[in-house]
């Protein structure tokens, strides 16, 4: 088990703790809904879904979280300004848990973050995301709707190299204080196999030089060639390269994890259960640990 000797920011969203030592506080699970192709949804361009089978998707969630007490949250995806409405005022009506706000456009998040501000959801919202190549705009979208949660995606051309990760942060750090984001979250950037786990090692450096609660959507590393995936080792072979990918952070003490379509909890949940739980008992056994500098 890793314990890291710098202090450990730990961010609290409407009453779950994110970030820490590992075993300090259990991970947060994160799916998606909303995304593009999403079988519930009916009209991406004007937000209609099914709401009745949108709900059961999260009160499956919610089950999951409450039978093996891991925490978890919400991202939204609202591709389009007519649909960021819609989505966002159903989940905020349907469950409690924080949301992140995936917003692909600027008209798209100018729509979202007016709703949030009206609706008073700020406190519970974690904006998807910003990097160092976001523009001042979308600060200050964000600013006035008064939010403080935000993810800092650490995206970068040069993929492979955990130093210009590492740069990107720092470029959205200097901004996020300027524009009053208080708690950043950051997203270590995984696109492919190969930046998987240079991914891993960007979240050991971000911890142990900076506390910062660290994650990533591991799922990508495989669900960008999903027909690769299919093709060589079948479906099943598929879901298990996929479960793979997301439980390789876990396993490296992931404060949060997006793992993908939300329908992937009835999976997620038992597996990261599986090695958080054995990672309790090793803790409450007080055996060394190996201290991260």
């Amino acid at each position: 088990m890793f314990h890291f000797k710098i202090p450990q920011k730990v961010i609290n969203i409407n009453g779950i703790k994110i970030g820490g030592n590992p075993g300090e506080n259990p991970p947060v699970l994160i799916g998606t809904i909303f995304y593009h192709g999403h079988r519930i949804v009916v009209n991406e361009r004007k937000g209609e879904f099914n709401k009745e089978e949108a709900e059961k998707l999260i009160k499956i969630v919610e089950e999951l979280s409450d039978k093996t007490k891991l925490p978890t949250a919400i991202d939204v995806v609202c591709a389009e300004p007519k649909a960021a409405i819609k989505y966002l005022d159903f989940i905020a009506s349907v469950t409690k848990m924080p949301i992140l706000v995936n917003t692909p456009s600027i008209e798209s998040m100018k729509e979202a973050f007016n709703f949030i501000k009206s609706s008073g959801l700020s406190s519970r919202v974690i904006y998807n995301s910003l990097t160092a190549r976001s523009k001042n705009e979308e600060y200050i979208i964000l600013q006035e709707a008064g939010v403080k949660h935000a993810i800092a995606l650490l995206y970068t051309d040069r993929i492979l190299d955990v130093n210009a990760r590492l740069n990107a942060l720092e470029s959205i750090v200097k901004k996020t204080g300027y524009y009053g984001i208080e708690n950043i979250l950051v997203d270590t950037f995984v696109i492919d196999i190969p930046s998987l786990s240079v991914a891993m090692r960007t979240l050991f450096t971000v911890k142990s030089h900076y506390g910062y609660p660290c994650g990533c959507g591991a799922h990508n590393a495989v669900s960008v060639q999903r027909k690769a995936f299919k093709d060589k080792f079948g479906k099943n072979g598929l879901h298990a390269a996929e479960l793979a990918a997301n439980l390789a952070t876990i396993v490296i003490g992931a404060d949060f994890l997006l793992y993908g379509p939300i329908e992937a909890s009835l999976v997620i949940f038992p597996a990261v259960y599986t090695i958080y739980t054995s990672y309790r008992y090793l803790l409450r056994m007080k055996s060394p640990l190996i201290e991260i500098t």
